[in-house]
């Protein structure tokens, strides 16, 4: 049975797609929602204006203040999602690479089911998938649903 599930999200509407996934799917688990300010790639995906959000600031204080704020947005909306199905759910934010986080959140804590948004790039070497999807597919050790 599956009690703790990890839903990653960016602000796309595959991310968001995984949230309902996960609150409809999963009525008795715990939902925890994981958002990763990425460093390399802030904007990628993203509904939000991540990539003006993002521009080169005049200090790091300057930059983690906007990137709270967009974060917190971010949260908004999930908690929007969440009361259309009556349900609550946890959220935490990390900074750094997606791909190693998600994975290495899941090992850390008791999450035993993750739901992540596919992210149907259109490049051919990843025609399926986004990379940060596939490598937590790969890597992660518990069940992984990808949604399209």
């Amino acid at each position: 049975m599956t009690e703790n599930v990890l839903i990653p999200v960016d602000g796309s509407p595959l991310s968001f797609r995984a949230l309902r996934h996960a609150l409809r799917e999963y009525p008795d688990a715990s939902i925890t929602v994981l958002h990763v300010v990425d460093l390399f790639e802030p904007g990628y995906g993203a509904q939000f204006d991540f990539e003006s959000a993002y521009e080169p600031l005049t200090g790091s204080e300057e930059w983690y203040k906007r990137s709270e704020e967009i974060t917190e947005q971010l949260f908004d909306e999930v908690k929007e999602h969440a009361d259309e199905y009556g349900r609550d759910v946890s959220t935490v934010s990390e900074i750094g690479d997606p791909k190693r986080i998600i994975v290495d959140y899941a090992d850390e804590t008791e999450i035993d089911h993750i739901v992540i948004g596919a992210h149907g790039r259109s490049d051919e070497e990843r025609p399926l998938f986004g990379s940060v999807a596939e490598l937590v597919a790969r890597r992660a050790a518990v069940p992984v649903t990808l949604i399209r």
